[in-house]
């Protein structure tokens, strides 16, 4: 905790002193063109990534950057509240999903039974990819681990950009052209982010 005080008192100081101006304006409301949908892995950073301004990401971070289907959880679904929130108020242009390498939701989701014997809130929300885990268990089971936790990863994206089109509010937006919505993946060791194109049916590097 330590650290955390003192990296308080170097924003206060240096960072925030510098732009004062800035943080009053932004203080009276946002105004983000992207709703941007990770994971909560604490080595995804999606402002450092994109190299973003405070303001300009309306960010929702979870365990495997899930997304429940429309009818999955009905009741104290929170990524569902902040899409109704980001599409239908602040009328955001994009929404961004995206995954990374190394992801521990995925390598729990098709290989760590075990541990999530004994983490039942986190089983029970990963099953929301259960259809991830039997794409890659019938079409990769002869890929090498490290392969099919890539596979996993980047099939995990796919659902869930399809799982964002069951809201009927996003569907009508995306019909309109009122939005756009984006699959990507960053790979922490490399920094490399690909973007999913479905024309080609695979995730390109962004250049």
């Amino acid at each position: 905790m330590e650290k955390l005080y003192k990296g308080i008192h170097t924003f206060r100081k240096d960072y925030f002193k510098k732009d004062q101006d800035f943080f009053q304006r932004l203080s009276t409301g946002q105004r983000p063109d992207v709703l941007f949908i990770t994971c909560a892995d604490s080595r995804v950073d999606p402002n450092l990534v994109t190299q973003s301004r405070p303001g300009e990401l309306f960010i929702v971070r979870n365990v495997g950057n899930i997304i429940p289907p429309y009818y999955a959880i009905k009741d104290k679904n929170s990524v569902a509240a902040a899409l109704e929130f980001g599409v239908l108020s602040l009328k955001v242009s994009d929404i961004i999903v995206c995954g990374h390498s190394n992801c521990g939701a995925m390598q729990a989701l098709i290989v760590k039974e075990m541990e999530r014997a004994s983490m039942p809130h986190l089983s029970e929300w990963l099953e929301l990819s259960e259809p991830v885990r039997k794409i890659v268990e019938h079409r990769h089971s002869h890929s090498s681990l490290q392969d099919r936790l890539r596979i996993t990863e980047e099939e995990n994206v796919l659902l869930q950009l399809q799982n964002l089109q069951s809201y009927p509010f996003v569907s009508e937006a995306l019909e309109a052209g009122r939005l756009h919505i984006h699959g990507w993946y960053y790979d922490i060791g490399s920094g490399k982010v690909c973007s999913y194109n479905p024309a080609h049916d695979q995730f390109e590097d962004v250049i």
